[in-house]
């Protein structure tokens, strides 16, 4: 035995024991610099709507949060981002021309309801801008189907236009009377489509950040580079699609992964800490729940998008998924 003076101590304490650098406020702030690429490509192709549309998602998100803290008596929390990055993420799945009050009214919506109703962030069960654009586009179906072309503000007069998904809705309704246009012609301009360049650069009608595939893919890069989230959801939602597209008819697979909502819903929705299960292996169910919900709902649903309402829906089951995969301790039965 040691003598008295030599004696080690130890400091006996609660977890946790180890501490990692980031934060709260970094996560959020490497979510809104991953981005940056498609805000830019969105206000680069839709001009200033789309600058005022997130000005104003981002401002009323804030002042929305503020405000319930101080009504909840609560300490106020729009130190740590979340509030910005949730109305970014609102406004980027918007349309550039949505009417100005709509956006505040989804902005609202999505903290005071989504978030703030439920005890404010890391309680609630459904991603706060998804829910707010799932309210949306019940309450405000016109306007929020309502698209710009780009580069209208090249012409002298806004034209409205409809996306690839609404033309490809059709091609479903086709091929089950027997009447589908052809893959190999999927690109002509006959059939209303884009081609695939002009759908990965974002040179396509639709909401102002899902538009880019490259741009939303160099942000999932950027955050599977900081680890801000993993590979299971993103790849398995759009290998999903991808694969679901192979054998379902309709539109080529490729079309249905770069329109749309898909891209940003599996690298910027699906992977929220909060509505997303925390299993390597509960991350792979959700992400191939979301992405067959998905497909579903753009076939034989009333909307051609069903990527917001697939992860909702998968949202909702994520405590389900948790309980089912959580590991067992060591020697349980």
């Amino acid at each position: 035995m040691k003598p008295k003076d030599t004696q080690e101590h130890f400091v006996l304490s609660s977890s946790p024991h180890a501490h990692a650098d980031s934060s709260v406020s970094r996560l959020m702030l490497d979510v809104i610099i991953a981005l940056l690429p498609t805000t830019f490509m969105g206000i680069f192709f839709f001009g200033m709507p789309a600058v005022w549309t997130i000005l104003v998602c981002v401002a009323t998100c804030v002042t929305t949060e503020a405000l319930c803290r101080l009504a909840m008596g609560r300490n106020n929390t729009i130190g740590d981002f979340s509030a910005v990055l949730t109305g970014l993420l609102l406004a980027l799945n918007l349309p550039a021309g949505i009417p100005l009050w709509m956006a505040i009214v989804g902005s609202v919506f999505a903290i005071g309801i989504s978030k703030q109703v439920f005890g404010g962030l890391g309680m609630n069960p459904f991603n706060p801008a998804l829910s707010a654009r799932a309210f949306m586009l019940i309450s405000f179906t016109g306007p929020m189907t309502t698209w710009l072309k780009p580069f209208w503000w090249r012409t002298p007069d806004a034209i409205t236009t409809a996306t690839p998904l609404a033309t490809m809705k059709t091609w479903f309704a086709a091929e089950a009377t027997a009447s589908a246009t052809p893959h190999g012609l999927c690109n002509s301009a006959c059939c209303g489509v884009p081609s695939l360049w002009n759908m990965a650069i974002g040179n396509i009608p639709g909401c102002i950040g899902e538009v880019s595939a490259i741009a939303l893919a160099l942000g999932g890069a950027y955050l599977l580079w900081r680890k801000v989230i993993t590979w299971h959801i993103p790849v398995t939602f759009l290998a999903t699609v991808f694969v679901y597209s192979l054998f379902a008819g309709g539109a080529p697979a490729m079309m249905q992964v770069l329109t749309g909502g898909v891209m940003i819903g599996a690298i910027f929705m699906a992977t929220d800490y909060v509505t997303s299960p925390i299993t390597a292996k509960g991350k792979l169910i959700f992400g191939f729940g979301c992405g067959l919900l998905c497909m579903l709902i753009r076939q034989f649903g009333g909307y051609p998008e069903g990527c917001s309402f697939a992860i909702l829906i998968m949202n909702a089951v994520c405590p389900l998924i948790n309980r089912w995969t959580q590991p067992k301790p060591f020697g349980a039965k």
